[in-house]
């Protein structure tokens, strides 16, 4: 499956659904493509990348653009007339192990603190019976290490490496060292060790049905206005872009 790359603002998105990403990932697990990069994209990510040449680059070259925030489907939707639906990256991670479990494969363990990282290690194959961790290592890793780090991926024979690392950090390190990656994929998957491993809460189901679970984080964090702000310069954006199309 190719799936169809729309721009939004100027910066690419995919439009996929859950199960079209999974099976996306599966397909470039068997196949001999090469490794496939899976990035996410929302509001903050499209406008950052307005500004960040390198990181709209990596976007670019990624193979899989996932339409993380509910910004970016609306975007889409309101700009392109596209279907897609959201694809939250902490959720097709765990669609991701679940679909290699029952082929028996494994994944890499890249990111986030030593205690989030071997929990996480020790709660995956708990929840996905036929799950192989094939190795891990936190996110504190020197810059004159990370060749030796890509080499350690590389021996352990992983399907699958999920980087969390943060943005733009973690799409900077992917872009940076897709070349000597022999894994079958890899996604930067931000904060989700952090939820698997229960540091973090996500939003109360009726929240993520209603598509607000940036409203339930506001509620927790409200210093988070100064952060969230952007996607009132988002939506903004996204209109004025749709003006000059009809007016153009």
């Amino acid at each position: 499956m190719t799936p169809r790359r729309i721009e939004l603002l100027g910066v690419p998105v995919d439009c996929v659904t859950m199960a079209q990403s999974v099976d996306f990932v599966a397909d470039r697990i068997v196949s001999d493509g090469g490794c496939a990069a899976v990035v996410a994209v929302n509001p903050e990510k499209i406008m950052r990348a307005r500004k960040d040449p390198a990181l709209l680059q990596s976007l670019r070259r990624a193979a899989l653009l996932i339409p993380d925030g509910i910004g970016a489907v609306w975007g889409a939707r309101f700009l392109a007339d596209a279907a897609l639906d959201r694809v939250p990256g902490s959720e097709l991670m765990p669609a991701i192990c679940a679909r290699a479990a029952e082929n028996g494969r494994s994944v890499f363990l890249f990111g986030a603190q030593e205690d989030v990282n071997a929990m996480v290690a020790d709660i995956l194959p708990a929840r996905f019976p036929g799950l192989r961790i094939a190795g891990r290592r936190n996110g504190y890793v020197d810059a004159d290490a990370m060749p030796a780090l890509v080499d350690e991926i590389n021996q352990s024979g992983a399907d699958v490496l999920f980087v969390a690392l943060g943005s733009p950090r973690q799409e900077d390190w992917i872009d940076r060292h897709i070349g000597a990656l022999r894994v079958k994929a890899v996604q930067g998957v931000g904060g989700t060790f952090d939820v698997i491993a229960g540091r973090v809460r996500r939003a109360p189901d009726l929240f993520l049905r209603l598509n607000l679970e940036w409203f339930y984080r506001l509620l927790r964090e409200p210093k988070r206005v100064w952060r969230q702000r952007v996607l009132l310069f988002f939506v903004l954006a996204i209109i004025a872009e749709r003006f000059k199309a009809k007016t153009g």
